[in-house]
């Protein structure tokens, strides 16, 4: 893995606009190959983590690289909404985000959804991740802890 120096911070409102537009970068063509893309829906989802104050922007030298929703108050730590730009997919940016988390939530486990058909079943996969459930159109995946 690349050694990545990046910071999370609390998503403002004025990251709302950029930061969807980045999730359907990221998911578009995924959602359209299961039949649910639908930016409506996206945007809905996106304002919910917004409000909820959970979302965390992903940042390196003043640019901005991606996002990721942290629900720490179940008995897992739910993770969601990791999207980084294409640009930096692909450099183990993603995995370093992950393990930051997971040093922040010692001792704790996780979950994802991940939408059927996506490649990212594979990256979680690489983390420890494993499915634990099916729903119509995501896995679930769980990470025990360490």
């Amino acid at each position: 893995m690349a050694s990545h120096i990046f910071r999370l911070r609390r998503a403002a409102e004025a990251d709302f606009e950029p930061m969807l537009a980045l999730s359907i970068r990221v998911m578009r063509e995924h959602l359209e190959r299961v039949g649910r893309f639908d930016p409506d829906r996206r945007r809905s989802r996106m304002r919910k983590q917004f409000d909820a104050g959970i979302l965390r922007v992903i940042e390196a030298g003043g640019d901005t690289l991606g996002c990721v929703g942290i629900e720490p108050d179940g008995p897992d730590v739910e993770i969601h909404s990791l999207f980084l730009d294409s640009a930096h997919q692909g450099q183990g940016l993603g995995e370093a985000v992950f393990r930051a988390i997971q040093a922040a939530h010692p001792g704790r486990s996780f979950w994802i959804e991940v939408l059927k058909e996506s490649p990212a079943r594979r990256f979680w996969e690489r983390l420890g991740f494993a499915v634990i459930d099916e729903k119509p159109f995501d896995w679930v995946m769980r990470r025990p802890a360490d």
